[in-house]
C-alpha cells in the first residue's frame, strides 16, 4: 500500500465521503499525510461533489414547533429515481450549551467550500461533513454617537489570497433622539476565521443605497457576496445589487434593469448561476396559488449591461416563497402549509419537513475536509456535533399539536 502511486491513491480517496476519509487517516502514515495535505483537501471538495450520483442532499434549518425558537439543523437525502420518493433526514445536534430554545438560527449562507455560516443567536460556522460547529465571538463595536442599529445584513465567503473565511455584517443606523432611520448611513464590520476576531471596515457603501432584506438564497460569485437592494431618488425606486469583494474588501453597486413592475406585486430573490461565475434574479408574484417565475441572469459579471431574461417556468402550484436554489434549475419552496417542496424540471417533490413562522431555509449540501480549527489554536474553539436520525420526519400530526 505504501508503494502505490500517490496520484492513484488520491484518485480513489477523492471518491469517498468525508466521514470515511477520517477513518482512512488511521490506515497508515502516508495516507494520513495525503488526506491532511492542503492540495488534497481543496481538490477533494471539487472532485467528490462533481461526481454523478443518484443521491440528492440538502442542508435545512427550521423551527418545527409553534412554541419556542429551537432550530433543527438537518441533512435531507433522497434518491432521485426512487418511485416512492422517500426522504431520510439526520439532525445535527449542536453542543449542549447551544442546544436550547434560546439559541436559534434564521438564515443559511453557504456552501463555501463545504463550510456554512448560520446567522442567528449565536452566529456560527459549520462543517457538517466533519460535524464541526464553531460559534463566532461577539463583536464589541458600538454604533456612532447618537445612533443605534436595528437590522443586520450578513455576507459570508472565502478569501483565496489569505486562505481565510470571512463574515461581513452591514448594519443600518437610526437616530436615538427621534427613532428615525438615518437614510444612507451604514456601518460595517468583518470577522476573520484566521484571527477569530472582528474589525471595523474602512470601505464605504456606494451611496445612495438601501437593502430590501437578507437573501434567502446564498449568492456568492467571483469571491463576492451580494444583497438585493434599491435606490430611492426623486420618488422613484430602482432595484440594484450590492456586492462585497472578500479579497479586496470593497463594496460595489450593480445596476439592474426593470425586471418587475412593483415590489408589492412581485418578489425578487438573488441566486448564483453558471457554477457561481455570475448572479441572477428569480422573480415571481406575491399573490396566487399558481405562479410563474422569471429567471434573469447577468451573463458577464463585470458588465452591468449584460442582464438577460434566461427562461421562465410555470405555472407551478403550491408555491408560496422561495427558500433555496441550487444547480441551474432546482428551486426549494415553502408552500402554504409550511412544507418544504423541491421543484426540478417540471416535477414537484414533497421533502416531508415542516417549518413554522417562515423558518424554513435550504441550501445544497456538499462534502468537505476543510477544518474550522485553525493551527496553533486551542481545541475548545471548535466543537463537535452529534448526528442522529430526525425524530420528526413524516410526523406532521405531531407538529400540528404543538
Amino acid at each position: 500500500m505504501e508503494h502505490l502511486p500517490r496520484e492513484l491513491v488520491s484518485n480513489v480517496l477523492w471518491r469517498l465521503p468525508a466521514k470515511v476519509l477520517l477513518l482512512c487517516k488511521c490506515v497508515c502514515k502516508s495516507w494520513f499525510d495525503l488526506i491532511t495535505d492542503p492540495h488534497f483537501i481543496s481538490n477533494y471538495h471539487v472532485v467528490y461533489n462533481s461526481l454523478q450520483s443518484q443521491e440528492e442532499h440538502l442542508l435545512v434549518i427550521r423551527r418545527p414547533f409553534f412554541s419556542g425558537l429551537k432550530t433543527y439543523i438537518s441533512v435531507l437525502s433522497w434518491n432521485i429515481n426512487d418511485p416512492k420518493e422517500l426522504v431520510s433526514s439526520d439532525v445535527l445536534n449542536p453542543p449542549y450549551e447551544y442546544n436550547s430554545d434560546h439559541k436559534y438560527w434564521t438564515e443559511i449562507l453557504g456552501p463555501c467550500n463545504g463550510i456554512y455560516f448560520l446567522e442567528g443567536n449565536p452566529n456560527v460556522l459549520m462543517n457538517p461533513s466533519l460535524t464541526q460547529f464553531r460559534a463566532l465571538p461577539e463583536s464589541h463595536f458600538t454604533s456612532p454617537h447618537g445612533t443605534y442599529s436595528f437590522t443586520d445584513y450578513a455576507g459570508f465567503g472565502f478569501d483565496p489570497k489569505t486562505n481565510d473565511y470571512k463574515v461581513v455584517v452591514i448594519k443600518d443606523l437610526w437616530l436615538k433622539e427621534t427613532d428615525e432611520r438615518k437614510l444612507g448611513y451604514w456601518t460595517s464590520e468583518l470577522y476573520s476565521l484566521n484571527s477569530n476576531s472582528w474589525r471595523k471596515l474602512d470601505a464605504a457603501l456606494p451611496l445612495p443605497i438601501e437593502i430590501w432584506g437578507s437573501s434567502r438564497v446564498y449568492t456568492y460569485a467571483n469571491n463576492c457576496c451580494h444583497w438585493w437592494g434599491f435606490v430611492d431618488e426623486s420618488g422613484t425606486t430602482e432595484d440594484v445589487v450590492l456586492a462585497f469583494d472578500m479579497v479586496h474588501e470593497v463594496f460595489r453597486k450593480i445596476k439592474v434593469p426593470q425586471i418587475r413592475e412593483s415590489s408589492e406585486e412581485k418578489f425578487a430573490t438573488l441566486a448564483p448561476f453558471y457554477e457561481s461565475a455570475t448572479i441572477g434574479v428569480i422573480v415571481y408574484p406575491v399573490r396566487g396559488t399558481e405562479k410563474c417565475f422569471d429567471v434573469w441572469v447577468m451573463k458577464d459579471y463585470r458588465d452591468e449591461g449584460s442582464w438577460v431574461k434566461q427562461y421562465s417556468v410555470g405555472p407551478v402550484q403550491v408555491i408560496h416563497r422561495l427558500v433555496g436554489f441550487y444547480g441551474s434549475n432546482r428551486f426549494c419552496w415553502r408552500d402554504n402549509n409550511e412544507r418544504l417542496v423541491l421543484y426540478d424540471s417540471e416535477k414537484t417533490r414533497d421533502l416531508q419537513v415542516y417549518g413554522k413562522y417562515d423558518s424554513l431555509r435550504a441550501a445544497r449540501y456538499t462534502e468537505s475536509l476543510v477544518s474550522l480549527q485553525r493551527e496553533n489554536e486551542f481545541s475548545n474553539e471548535c466543537f463537535s456535533c452529534s448526528l442522529v436520525p430526525d425524530p420528526l420526519l413524516h410526523d406532521s400530526e405531531f407538529l400540528v399539536s404543538f
